[in-house]
């Protein structure tokens, strides 16, 4: 059995919760962040390596937390962006013939600071009930981690799309079909399904409207990332300036961005959306859709305007879809590209296909 040392998990709140330190720590015993939880049962480093996270420290609802190791076949990144993860039973070892190492060796190795022993849920149930906080982590002695606490950065208002784009533009695929993708924060998943359909050419969030329409290509993809969309003005005019000249398609961040690109509002949760078994409901045909979800931020309703909404969270009613037929373009607020239904929602990138191939968004 591993032997940890004590540590505590402090919320901006002053709750404060008992626990082992794990995974890299640093040397002041400090680690912040915004606290979310997660609700899925497994796939633990898809989240710890989605640049979604950026900023936030992950709390994982399920109470066994690495007991299948880690495989660089399941990186979503080549590195976290995370700022810590909070477990309530982190696995002393790993059992899976795709491991290649296990959970806590990667969290050393990436730099993640880690507490294990926590009562996830009581903390869970803190942030269902008043929200995501900050929260400071760590050996620090409480009453430090208290003032850490209060003063930890959370996503409201910050542009952290910056810190995890692409340096430079990168190409994949080999179809037909030219879409230039906006790397807002890509998870590799979501470039290997574009690839599959389609020559794709990754470009970094700064791309501007000209730089991109000098690519020509046949569609726009929009990607996920982290952070508040309402800091990215200079994103809203590239795609405002994209909309209607091609065909576009957005996901997570990317359906924030594309709303606000027709005026839209975005506001925030008050804990998100994180996990991989929310129902979705399509407007336009009442079947439902189990998708996986992470993000903070959401499309006001009545800003919308003449958009068509085309689907619908079953659990809060939040807009998870819509879209502008005579502008070719369209967005979802959840993640196609994963598997928790296990593909209830693939046919989007069909959708995109077609839309590409003049058939119009009569299928959503």
């Amino acid at each position: 059995m591993v032997t940890r040392p004590g540590a505590h998990l402090v919320l901006a709140d002053g709750s404060v919760f008992r626990g082992e330190a794990a995974g890299f720590q640093p040397d002041d015993g400090i680690a912040t962040g915004e606290v979310v939880f997660n609700t899925a049962l497994s796939g633990y480093q898809e989240v710890l390596t989605d640049p979604s996270y950026a900023g936030q420290v992950v709390a994982f609802t399920y109470p066994h937390i690495g007991n299948y190791g880690v495989t660089p076949l399941d990186d979503e990144a080549a590195q976290p962006a995370c700022r810590g993860m909070v477990v309530r039973d982190l696995a002393d070892f790993d059992s899976n013939w795709r491991s290649v190492g296990h959970l806590e060796g990667y969290l050393v190795q990436h730099r993640v600071p880690a507490i294990t022993g926590i009562d996830t849920r009581r903390l869970t149930r803190r942030l269902r009930d008043h929200g995501a906080v900050g929260c400071a982590f760590g050996t620090a002695p409480v009453d430090v981690l208290e003032v850490a606490a209060r003063g930890a950065a959370t996503t409201d208002g910050q542009d952290l799309v910056r810190t995890v784009t692409c340096a430079g533009p990168y190409s994949a695929g080999e179809g037909a079909s030219h879409v230039v993708a906006m790397d807002f924060g890509i998870k590799a998943q979501m470039v290997r399904h574009l690839a599959v359909r389609f020559s794709v050419t990754v470009v970094p969030a700064g791309t501007t409207a000209a730089e991109i329409k000098a690519l020509a290509p046949d569609g726009v993809f929009l990607s996920n990332g982290p952070g508040d969309p309402a800091a990215l003005g200079a994103q809203h005019e590239t795609v405002a300036a994209l909309v209607g000249d091609v065909p576009i398609f957005g996901i997570c961040l990317g359906h924030q961005i594309l709303a606000s690109a027709f005026g839209a509002e975005t506001y925030k949760l008050a804990f998100g959306h994180h996990g991989s078994n929310h129902p979705v409901q399509h407007a336009a045909t009442g079947r439902i859709e189990i998708t996986a979800q992470n993000h903070n931020y959401a499309v006001a309703r009545d800003t919308l305007g003449a958009a068509r909404i085309t689907h619908v969270n079953l659990n809060d009613g939040v807009v998870e879809g819509f879209c502008v037929d005579d502008a070719r373009a369209f967005s979802v607020q959840y993640h196609p590209e994963a598997g928790p239904g296990p593909h209830d929602a693939r046919y989007l990138f069909d959708t995109f296909a077609d839309l590409m191939d003049g058939k119009g968004l009569g299928s959503i």
